[in-house]
């Protein structure tokens, strides 16, 4: 079975450096790091059949793709061959804030 590869967006890079420090503060730095391991071994997942999330109901673009991890969306974009990351997004929070910039060409 081919693998897709999978990037992480800037943007997802900061929202996951956030959400550990936010965790970390709460709850002690082991507590935030491994939150934020555990939303990065979720996202890598998506190497294989990552059309198994669902479309963001938000967007309702067929490319634009969700899984749910605890209470953090992970917004990905689906292109061939290829998966990226573009937020990890607290539920709480609503709908996910995506940047038009986000929707550049891959990362390669």
């Amino acid at each position: 079975m081919d693998e897709f590869k999978v990037t992480f967006a800037e943007q997802s890079r900061t929202d996951l450096r956030t959400i550990a420090f936010r965790v970390a503060r709460l709850s002690g730095a082991e507590r935030g790091e491994r939150l934020g391991n555990q939303l990065i071994d979720r996202a890598l997942t998506l190497r294989t059949f990552p059309e198994r999330g669902r479309v963001v109901p938000e967007f309702a673009d067929p490319q634009i793709r969700e899984i749910i991890f605890k209470s953090y969306r992970i917004v990905y974009r689906v292109r061939a061959g290829h998966v990226e990351i573009i937020r990890f997004w607290h539920a709480a929070r609503g709908t996910p804030e995506i940047d038009s910039d986000e929707f550049g060409s891959p990362e390669t």
